[in-house]
C-alpha cells in the first residue's frame, strides 16, 4: 500500500483528541432531534488530504465522541460542497450518512469536496474519464483519489476499525461507482445510488435526444467556473418566468442560449453543443466499461420514476454483475423520484399512491442491514439479488436475477381503430397512422407550467394530450386478468417521414377504469379514467442505427426505428387497459428537432425548422409493435 506523506493542513484538531462520552439519552427521530444528536455525539474536524500528485482535497470528518471503541468509516465524495463549512456546533450537518438509524449506531462520517470544487484544490473535470492522464503523465481519476483518501483516513483516524464504506446519490453516486474500481483493500461495501453512468443516456441525453430544461438549469449554475477556493454556491439562474414552454422556445435554436444568457462562460454547455453525436468525448466519460476489479460488496439503488438517472442504476448493476461475478452485487428499485428513498417518504409520486411509506422499508430493511453487516459484522445482510417494488399492486418483490428469469417476451401489435393486441395483423391488412409534426407547436411534456423537469411528470395523467392530432395512441381492451410486465420494454416502429430527421417519443401508459377509486393521500382527486405514465423514452431518429454515426431518413421510405424503454415492474390490473402513445416532439423536456437534417442539430438555423408528415405502419407485411416481458407468476 502506497503512503503519500505530505504536509497536511488540519483546520481543526478536534479529530485527534478524545473527549468523555456522555451517556446517550433517547432522542426522537425528528429533524430537531437528529441535529441535536449529531452535535452531542460527534466531533467535527476539517482537513486537507493529499493525493498522489500533491493536490489536496478538503474533507469534513465527524468522529463519535465515545473514544473507547473503534468505528467503521462511511465516505461520501461530492462536487456539491460538504456544507456547512466550519467546526462550531452551528456548522454541523443536520443529518449524517444514508440514514439517521445508522448515524445513531455511530460511524465515522467523512465528506469530501472532489477536485476543483468548493474548497478543494485542482481542476474539476465532469465525469472524470477513468483513463485521464494529468500534465505530468500520471493516471489520476476518481478511483485513485478514493484510494488515496482511504489510505490517509486509515492512517490518521486512530479509532477506525479498518473498514470503509462509500455511498452517494446522483453525481456522488458516480463517485461511489468510480471509487470501487480497483478497490482499496479496506473498502468493503459501496452503495452507488442513482449513479450517473453515461451522460449520453443519463440526465442530459436520452438516446441522443437532448433534455433541455434539466441541462440548461443544471449547468447555468454548476457549470460556472470556479476562481479559487470557495465556500459559496453559485446563485441560481433567474429565468424571469415560470413558463418553461415559452422560455425554452425563445432560446431555440439552442445557439441562442449563449447569445442571450451564457456567452462563452459555461464550458461544458459549449462542449455539449460541439458534440451532438456519441463520439470519443462522450465515450471517454462512460464509467460502465471500467467497472472492474471491484472487491467489495455493492448495493445499487434506483427509483422507477427517477427523471434524471434511471439508466444509471440499472446499467451500473448490470456492468458490475458482468465484470465481477464473484462479489456480492445487488439491485434495489423502488417507486421513487431522484433520491426519493432519502429525501421523501416514498408514499406517492404526483397523483399516484403506493400504499405505504416505502422509504421506511428501504431505510430499515435494506440500507441499514447492508452497512451494519459489512462494516460492523452485526446482524444479517440477507438481501436478495434484486429487491424491486412492483407498481400497480404496490408490493415489494425479491428476485434471484434481474431481469427475472420467468419472463416470457411477447409482442403487442398496432391495429386500426387504435387497437393493441397480441394478434398480428393479417398479411393482406394495410394501414398507417399519419400525423403532422410542427416545430412551432411542439407537444408539451406536462400540462403544468414549470421552468424545470418536475419529478411528477413520470407518473402524470396523459389525458391532456388526447385531442392533439400529432399524438397517436393504441390500447388494449380492458384486461380480463392482471398483467405484470418485468424487465425491458421496446417499441418496434415501422415509419416514414417526408423530411430527413425525426424524434420518436414512446410512452407506456396504464389506463384506469372509470370507476377507479380516489387515493387516500388526496381523496378529492378523481382517478377514474386516469392515464398513468408508467414508462417513457425518446430516440433521436438519426441515431436509429448508430449513436456514433448518425444518418438521415430517406424521405417517404419505410424505415425501422426501435425505441428502447427502460425496465419496468408494473402490474396492469384486471379492468385496466395498456396503452402506448407516440409522438415526435416533447417540449421543452426535449429540444426541438428541426426535422430538416443538419449535421449539428444544436447549431441549426431558424429556417431549418420545418413541418414534417410522419406515418406509422400497422400493415401485415410491416407491422409495428410493442415488445414486452410478461412475468409468469
Amino acid at each position: 500500500m502506497h503512503k503519500y506523506l505530505q504536509t497536511v493542513l488540519v483546520v481543526s484538531l478536534g479529530l485527534f483528541f478524545s473527549c468523555e462520552f456522555e451517556k446517550e439519552q433517547y432522542v426522537p427521530f425528528t429533524a430537531e432531534g437528529d441535529a441535536r444528536f449529531i452535535v452531542e455525539n460527534y466531533t467535527k474536524s476539517e482537513v486537507y488530504i493529499p493525493m498522489r500528485d500533491g493536490t489536496k482535497l478538503f474533507t469534513s470528518i465527524y468522529v463519535p465522541k465515545k473514544a473507547n471503541e473503534q468505528y467503521p468509516i462511511l465516505l461520501n465524495r461530492t462536487p456539491y460542497g460538504v456544507k456547512p463549512y466550519g467546526t462550531e456546533p452551528a456548522d454541523y450537518k443536520k443529518d449524517l450518512g444514508p440514514n439517521m438509524r445508522l448515524t445513531r449506531d455511530l460511524y465515522i462520517y467523512v465528506y469530501q469536496d472532489v477536485r476543483g470544487k468548493y474548497m478543494s484544490e485542482g481542476e474539476f473535470i465532469n465525469m472524470t474519464p477513468h483513463n485521464h492522464v494529468n500534465a505530468d503523465g500520471e493516471t489520476i481519476n476518481e478511483s485513485t483519489d478514493t484510494f488515496d483518501t482511504i489510505d490517509w483516513l486509515l492512517e490518521n483516524i486512530k479509532n477506525n476499525n479498518g473498514k470503509v464504506g462509500q455511498w452517494g446519490i446522483s453525481y456522488p453516486g458516480f463517485y461511489t461507482a468510480a471509487g470501487m474500481i480497483d478497490s482499496h483493500p479496506a473498502l468493503v461495501a459501496a452503495s452507488p445510488q442513482a449513479p450517473i453512468a453515461d451522460w449520453f443516456f443519463d440526465d442530459f441525453h436520452h438516446h441522443g435526444a437532448f433534455f433541455l430544461p434539466h441541462t440548461f438549469n443544471f449547468f447555468s449554475t454548476f457549470g460556472q467556473p470556479k476562481h479559487g477556493p470557495t465556500k459559496e454556491s453559485v446563485p441560481k439562474f433567474i429565468h424571469g418566468t415560470n413558463d418553461g414552454y415559452e422560455f425554452f422556445k425563445n432560446i431555440t435554436p439552442l445557439r441562442k442560449a449563449n447569445e442571450m444568457y451564457f456567452g462563452d462562460s459555461i464550458k461544458f454547455w459549449n462542449e455539449i453543443l460541439e458534440h451532438p453525436n456519441y463520439d470519443q468525448f462522450w465515450q471517454d466519460q462512460n464509467i460502465l466499461p471500467h467497472l472492474k476489479n471491484i472487491n467489495c460488496a455493492v448495493l445499487t439503488i434506483g427509483g422507477w420514476f427517477d427523471a434524471e438517472d434511471l439508466y444509471g442504476p440499472l446499467s451500473t448493476y448490470q456492468a458490475v454483475e458482468e465484470n465481477n461475478p464473484k462479489i456480492f452485487n445487488a439491485l434495489v428499485m423502488g417507486p421513487w423520484g431522484h433520491g426519493g428513498w432519502k429525501r421523501t417518504t416514498g408514499e406517492s409520486m404526483g397523483d399516484v399512491y403506493f400504499g405505504d411509506k416505502t422509504s421506511n422499508y428501504y431505510a430499515n430493511e435494506i440500507i441499514y442491514p447492508f452497512f451494519t453487516y459489512h462494516l460492523k459484522g452485526e446482524g444479517k445482510a440477507d438481501l436478495a439479488e434484486a429487491t424491486v417494488f412492483e407498481t400497480g399492486t404496490n408490493r415489494w418483490k425479491k428476485f434471484d436475477t434481474w431481469p427475472p428469469e420467468n419472463v416470457k417476451f411477447k409482442n403487442l401489435y398496432f391495429h386500426k381503430k387504435q387497437a393493441l393486441s397480441y394478434t398480428p395483423p393479417k398479411s393482406n391488412e394495410h394501414g398507417m397512422e399519419i400525423f403532422m409534426s410542427d416545430p412551432e407547436n411542439p407537444v408539451p411534456f406536462t400540462e403544468n407550467k414549470d421552468i424545470g423537469m418536475p419529478k411528477r411528470y413520470m407518473t402524470d395523467d396523459q389525458r391532456f394530450l388526447q385531442k392533439r392530432k400529432d399524438v397517436v395512441y393504441y390500447q388494449t381492451e380492458p384486461l380480463e386478468a392482471d398483467l405484470t410486465l418485468a424487465g425491458p420494454v421496446s417499441a418496434n416502429l415501422m415509419v416514414t417521414t417526408d423530411q430527413g430527421d425525426a424524434d420518436w417519443v414512446v410512452k407506456l401508459i396504464d389506463v384506469y377504469p372509470e370507476d377507479h377509486p380516489s387515493y387516500p393521500h388526496q381523496p378529492e382527486k378523481d382517478m377514474g379514467g386516469y392515464q398513468q405514465m408508467v414508462r417513457s423514452e425518446v430516440l433521436r431518429g438519426r441515431f436509429r442505427n448508430s449513436y456514433e454515426n448518425p444518418e438521415p431518413f430517406v424521405p417517404n421510405e419505410l424505415t425501422k426505428v426501435e425505441v428502447p424503454l427502460q425496465d419496468v415492474l408494473h402490474t396492469f390490473k384486471k379492468g385496466h387497459r395498456l396503452m402506448i402513445q407516440i409522438h415526435s416532439t416533447w417540449f421543452p423536456l426535449v429540444d426541438i428537432n428541426p426535422q430538416k437534417y443538419v449535421d449539428n442539430i444544436y447549431k441549426a438555423e431558424s429556417s431549418d425548422f420545418v413541418k414534417a408528415k410522419h406515418k406509422i405502419s400497422r400493415s401485415g407485411s410491416d407491422p409495428s409493435f410493442l415488445r414486452i416481458g410478461v412475468l409468469e407468476q
